[in-house]
């Protein structure tokens, strides 16, 4: 009987170390799902985005409405991630949000790019849609394309102001580091790249007529 019930705990260990390791790859395997599918939805987003100039009375004259740090983004595009239906152009806003021990937040902003100034206004908490929780970092960098003339090499930076840049950044990343895990192990981060096919503006004047489209940089082999 000794022996028996030895055998018995012996199994049920065996089979609870099995079961717990089961779970534990459902839960990896359906937190990778997610992060796969969001990758995707906020890519194709970023690959959206289009050089739309904001029209302005000040001194500084009409900018382009794109503007990155390290933990924002925000730029205009033609695709929503809040309905399936296109509505027009849409403005969004990407924030990394701290939230304490609990790690912090990655959330997106949209509204309609309507009124005048609506870079200049705070995104209302309702227009928020909430993309990954227990987040320990996101950042944000811009590739910079090479320029000889300002003997300027290519180069991924953490800043873009488009309004001294007269461009959106050629590509962008994406990198998000989740929270540490309930046993203190450390997940590896990962990252989302997005090209931006459009990211010049050019004015076209033909007669008295004058009309503003998108260039698309050639592709280079």
């Amino acid at each position: 009987m000794t022996i028996l019930g030895f055998l018995l705990l012996v199994i049920y260990g065996v089979f609870s170390m099995g079961r717990s390791a089961w779970e534990r790859g459902d839960l990896l395997r359906e937190k990778f799902q997610k992060s796969r599918i969001l990758s995707q939805l906020i890519s194709r987003q970023i690959k959206s985005a289009v050089p739309y100039k904001v029209k302005t009375e000040k001194a500084e004259g009409d900018y382009l409405a794109f503007e990155g740090t390290a933990r924002t983004l925000k730029f205009v595009s033609a695709l929503s991630l809040r309905t399936a239906k296109p509505e027009g152009l849409v403005y969004a806003v990407y924030e990394y949000q701290e939230e304490g021990a609990e790690g912090g937040r990655l959330v997106v902003y949209e509204q309609r790019a309507l009124t005048r100034n609506f870079m200049e206004e705070k995104p209302k908490e309702e227009s928020a849609i909430p993309l990954l929780e227990e987040v320990s970092s996101v950042r944000f960098e811009y590739y910079r394309e090479e320029d000889p003339n300002q003997n300027r090499e290519a180069a991924w930076v953490e800043e873009w102001n488009a309004k001294e840049e007269k461009q959106l950044p050629r590509a962008l990343r994406i990198t998000i580091t989740p929270r540490k895990g309930q046993e203190g192990k450390e997940e590896l981060p990962f990252s989302i790249f997005a090209g931006l096919p459009s990211n010049q503006f050019e004015e076209i004047r033909i007669g008295p007529l004058r009309r503003a489209v998108p260039q698309t940089p050639p592709k280079t082999g």
